[in-house]
């Protein structure tokens, strides 16, 4: 057998890893895979009309190359005419594993980010009505901006602390972390136990109350105490 040079392993050219900037290192974050947590916080869950004490943790992915760099424009997507925002917190893996304890959870986590989980809402309204899945609605390009992370090495692992969403300068969104049904490590947990986690995976960890829309033009400024900051123009 004759061992093909790197140049003609590939039938086509491999796509590119996606990443994120990493605080305080020139060292890139690869991107793997996105995992998003559904109604995670109650206040958000009733205005969405479900009732979140009945319901266990669901999840849904994004792709990896929905990642939206820091300080990058999020294009208006196509086929929407209602696109909405949601703040969250995001949990970046350094270490993966499946049915990982609670306990030893956050041992797992590389870091911290600040992010938005935008949406098609009309096209997810959509699926729902018809029992489809979501991704037409969640997963569409540049659908997942994501701030740098921030190492635990440098925060720890914030359980409490203030996260909002402005929208042009008024405020849309407002919650705290100690507001989450699921806490981080929780989320884990039980998530580990529907996949194999890897280093690379982020976990959107859900967002508080007052999603809502948003038009070319505008811009969105979000924080996560202890985390950091993220402004998005819709271009």
């Amino acid at each position: 057998m004759v061992e093909t040079s790197p140049a003609n392993r590939y039938v086509v050219t491999p796509p590119a890893i996606p990443t994120l900037p990493v605080k305080g290192t020139e060292a890139r974050f690869p991107v793997r895979r996105i995992y998003c947590i559904g109604r995670n916080f109650a206040a958000h869950a009733i205005e969405m009309g479900h009732d979140p004490n009945k319901e266990p943790p669901f999840f849904f992915q994004k792709n990896p190359d929905n990642v939206l760099l820091p300080d990058a424009g999020f294009p208006y997507p196509s086929q929407s005419e209602d696109v909405h925002f949601e703040i969250e917190m995001v949990v970046a893996l350094g270490q993966g594993g499946h049915d990982i304890p609670v306990e030893r959870a956050l041992d797992h986590v590389f870091g911290y980010a600040v992010g938005l989980d935008m949406t098609r809402r009309d096209l997810q309204g959509k699926a729902k009505d018809l029992g489809r899945p979501w991704e037409v609605g969640k997963a569409f390009e540049h659908s997942a901006p994501c701030s740098t992370i921030v190492p635990a090495s440098l925060i720890g692992h914030p359980a409490a602390g203030a996260i909002w969403l402005d929208v042009n300068g008024e405020r849309r969104q407002t919650g705290d972390l100690n507001q989450m049904i699921w806490k981080v490590p929780e989320a884990i947990a039980y998530l580990s136990g529907l996949f194999t986690l890897a280093p690379g995976d982020l976990i959107f960890s859900g967002t508080p109350a007052g999603v809502g829309a948003v038009a070319r033009g505008d811009v969105m400024t979000g924080h996560v105490d202890g985390v950091g900051d993220i402004t998005v123009k819709v271009v």
